[in-house]
C-alpha cells in the first residue's frame, strides 16, 4: 500500500524530492492489492498512473506496469518507437533516430559554440536558441522539473550535460525566394554528455534545425527530467519556397500579441511567409505618419490601430523566427473606409462607390469601395501609403498588390468617371474598363518601385478578370507572381503555368480557412463551403495540380500555397483553432510533400498539436486525448 507523510526538509533521504517539509512518500507492503491511505499533504501531490508503453511495430501499445518490468512513459515511447518519431514537418533527406534517450535538467542545456561570418548572425543564432531553450521549458509542468510521482516504478535517473553547436557559413540575414533553408542535425551521446551539432548555409536553416531539435525533447513524468534522443542524423531542405499564412486584420482587429503567437506557431511548422491583408473596405487600421487621417477615419477605434513601432517589431520578431511579414494593400477595389477625408481636404472624392447600396451592384463584399482611378491625386496619395510601407517592412522582397475583385459597374455608374472617359474618347465596354485597370496596375508598379529606392521586387496579384487569358497580356511574367484563390480545377492555373507565369496556390476549396461558417450576414451557409479539415488540407498536393494540368509538377514555377484566413467570422477568440493544426497541415504538404495522404500522418500530427498546446497555442482538437494514448484503435478497419 502507500502511505503518505510529510517529512521536514532536514529528514530528507533520496525519496524526498521538494524541500520545506512537502510531500514525501514511503511504500509499504501491507496488503496484496494497492490501497491509497489519505492523510494531509502537500498540493504538489499527484495521483500516480500504472500506465506504460510498449513499442511493437513502430505503434506505442498501452500496458499495465506489473511491478517486475517498468514500461516507458509514453512521452518516452512517441520518441523512440516509430521511424519518423513526432517530427512535424517530417523531414526531406536522411532521418536516422535513435531508440534510447538520455535525461537532463533546463539549467544543464547549453548553447556551447556558435561559429558564423559575423556577428549580427551570431545574436542571430543566440536569440534563436534562446526561443528553442524556452520551447524546451515549457515541457516541464508548472511545478518545475522534480518528479512530482514517486513509487516502485521510479527509475535512479543519470542526468546529461546537453551541449548545442551551430556552424553558419552564409551572410544571408533575410529571406528571399533564392534563400536555403537546408540544415544537418547530429546528435551523439558519450558518456554524461550528448551534443547536438547544427550545420546550414545561413541563419533560416540553423533556426529550422533548433525547432526539430526541440522536437527530440520531451518531459519523463517518470523521472521528473526532460529527456533527448541520445543519438539523431537528419539532413533536410522544404520541397517548396513559399510556406504562408494569410491573416485578414481589417475585417476584424488582431492584438500585436495575437500575431505574435501566429507567428511563434508558424515557427513551429517551418513556415516561412506571415502574409498581412492589413486593410481593406471596412477598416484602415495602420497608422501612417505622413497620413495619420486613414487610420483616424478608418480604425475601428484608437486602441485597434497598428503603429510604425508595431509593424517593425513584429517585421523582426517574424525574422528571427524564419518567417518573412508580407505586406498586402489591396486595390483597386477593397478599399473605403480611411478615404473619407479626402475630398474635405480638396484631393477629391479618391474612393467611389463607398457604402452605396444596394451593395451587390456596386462591389462583390460590403461595405462597397473602388478607388478612383481617373483622378491623379488617388496616385500621390497612393504613392505616399507605398512609400511607408516599404519603411515599415524593409527590406521587402516581395509586396502583394491584392487586385482582385473589381466591380466595373461601380466605375461605370459613377458621373465623374463616365465624363472622364467621354471627355477623353473612351467607349464603356468591358475591354476599355480592362485597359484601365490594367493602367493603374502599371502606374502602381511604378510607384511602389520608387518607393522602394528604383529597386525593382516581384509583385503578387490575385487571380481575377485581368488574369483570365483573353486579358493576361497586361501582367509580365517576370515581373509578376499570381496567387490563385479559385479551384484546384479552374483551367486558368493551366494557362499561367503554360504562359511561364509563378503561381502560389489559394485554392479556396481545399485551403480557405474560413469556409464551412454560417452566411456573415444572413441565415444559412456562407459562399464558401464545406469546411475543409485538415486532412482536405495536407492532401491538397501543388503537384497533382500542376501536373493535372501541364503534365508535369512546374516546381520552377509552383511557389508553394498559402492558407488563408480571412476574417469575417474570426476574431483574437477564435484565432488559433481556426488555423491549427490544419495550418500544419499545409506546413508538412509544402515542407516535405509526401507521396501519402494524410492517414499516415495523423499519429504525428495529434502528438504535434498537443505539442503546440503545450507552447500555449489554442489549437483545435482532433481526437478524444484516449486516441493518443492508444494508437490506431480510432479506426474503422
Amino acid at each position: 500500500m502507500w502511505r503518505l507523510s510529510s517529512v521536514p526538509s532536514e529528514h530528507a533521504n533520496d525519496n524526498t524530492m521538494f524541500p520545506g517539509g512537502m510531500l514525501r512518500l514511503r511504500w509499504v507492503m501491507l496488503l496484496p492489492c494497492l490501497l491509497l491511505v489519505s492523510v494531509p499533504f502537500s498540493a504538489t501531490f499527484r495521483v500516480a498512473s500504472p500506465w506504460g508503453w510498449r513499442c511493437v511495430n513502430e505503434t506505442c501499445v498501452k500496458e499495465e506496469n506489473d511491478g517486475l518490468q517498468t514500461l516507458p512513459h509514453l512521452s518516452t515511447c512517441k520518441l523512440t518507437c516509430a521511424r519518423d518519431g513526432v517530427l512535424w514537418p517530417r523531414p526531406t533527406g536522411i532521418l536516422q533516430l535513435g531508440d534510447q534517450t538520455v535525461h537532463f535538467l533546463l539549467e544543464s542545456l547549453t548553447l556551447q559554440g556558435v561559429t558564423a561570418p559575423n556577428d549580427e548572425i551570431k545574436q542571430l543564432i543566440k536569440k534563436a536558441f534562446h526561443i528553442f531553450k524556452d520551447h524546451v521549458a515549457k515541457n516541464l509542468p508548472e511545478e518545475g522539473g522534480r518528479p512530482l510521482l514517486m513509487g516502485p516504478f521510479r527509475k535512479k535517473t543519470r542526468i546529461h550535460r546537453v551541449m548545442v553547436e551551430v556552424t553558419v557559413t552564409e551572410r544571408a540575414t533575410r529571406l528571399s525566394l533564392e534563400t536555403s533553408e537546408a540544415y544537418t542535425l547530429g546528435v551523439t551521446t558519450l558518456g554524461p554528455h550528448t551534443n547536438a551539432t547544427i550545420l546550414a548555409s545561413n541563419f533560416f536553416g540553423a533556426r529550422h534545425a533548433l525547432e526539430t531539435l526541440s522536437q527530440l525533447i520531451e518531459y519523463d513524468e517518470a523521472t521528473g527530467a526532460l529527456q533527448i534522443l541520445s543519438t539523431a542524423a537528419i539532413s533536410d531542405s522544404p520541397v517548396f519556397k513559399y510556406r504562408g499564412i494569410l491573416l485578414d486584420t481589417s475585417r476584424n482587429f488582431f492584438p500585436v500579441k495575437a500575431i505574435e503567437r501566429t507567428l511563434d506557431t508558424m515557427a513551429a511548422n517551418k513556415l516561412n511567409t506571415f502574409h498581412w491583408h492589413i486593410t481593406d473596405t471596412q477598416t484602415f487600421p495602420l497608422y501612417l505618419e505622413s497620413l495619420p487621417n486613414m487610420a483616424y477615419y478608418g480604425a475601428y477605434s484608437s486602441r485597434k490601430v497598428y503603429y510604425p513601432a508595431d509593424i517593425r517589431h513584429l517585421v523582426e520578431y517574424g525574422r528571427v523566427r524564419g518567417v518573412r511579414v508580407l505586406p498586402e494593400f489591396d486595390a483597386p477595389a477593397h478599399v473605403g473606409n480611411g478615404w473619407q477625408w479626402t475630398k474635405k481636404y480638396g484631393l477629391g472624392e479618391l474612393v467611389l462607390c463607398l457604402d452605396k447600396q444596394p451593395w451587390k451592384l456596386y462591389c462583390w463584399g460590403r461595405p462597397c469601395g473602388q478607388l478612383n482611378i481617373v483622378n491623379n491625386n488617388t496616385y500621390l496619395v497612393l504613392g505616399q501609403i507605398y512609400k511607408e510601407m516599404v519603411d515599415l517592412f524593409s527590406p521587402l522582397d516581395m509586396f502583394h498588390f491584392g487586385g482582385d475583385e473589381v466591380k466595373i459597374n461601380c466605375w461605370n455608374t459613377t458621373e465623374e468617371f463616365v465624363a472622364y472617359m467621354e471627355e477623353n474618347g473612351l467607349s464603356r465596354d468591358l475591354q476599355t474598363f480592362h485597359d484601365m485597370w490594367a493602367d493603374f496596375q502599371r502606374k502602381a508598379l511604378k510607384l511602389l518601385t520608387s518607393a522602394n529606392g528604383g529597386k525593382n521586387i516581384p509583385g503578387i496579384v490575385w487571380t481575377s478578370s485581368l488574369t483570365d487569358e483573353n486579358i493576361l497580356k497586361y501582367l509580365d511574367p517576370q515581373q509578376y507572381i499570381i496567387q490563385v484563390w479559385t479551384t484546384a480545377d479552374d483551367p486558368t492555373i493551366g494557362n499561367l503555368l503554360n504562359k511561364g507565369y509563378r503561381i502560389i496556390l489559394s485554392n479556396y476549396d481545399s485551403l480557405y480557412l474560413d469556409c464551412g461558417n454560417a452566411d456573415t450576414y444572413r441565415s444559412g451557409e456562407s459562399w464558401c463551403g464545406p469546411y475543409n479539415p485538415w486532412q482536405t488540407v495536407y492532401d491538397n498536393s501543388p503537384d497533382k495540380i500542376a501536373t493535372h494540368f501541364t503534365g508535369s509538377p512546374q516546381r520552377n514555377l509552383v511557389l508553394g500555397a498559402e492558407a488563408p484566413l480571412w476574417s469575417e467570422s474570426v476574431d483574437v477568440g477564435s484565432l488559433d483553432a481556426k488555423l491549427w493544426p490544419r495550418g500544419s497541415a499545409l506546413a508538412e504538404r509544402l515542407w516535405t510533400n509526401p507521396l501519402t495522404n494524410w492517414e499516415s500522418a495523423e499519429i504525428r500530427l495529434i502528438h504535434h498539436r498537443q505539442r503546440m498546446v503545450t507552447r500555449g497555442v489554442r489549437a483545435d482538437r482532433i481526437q478524444p486525448q484516449w486516441c493518443h494514448q492508444n494508437e490506431g484503435l480510432c479506426y474503422l478497419k
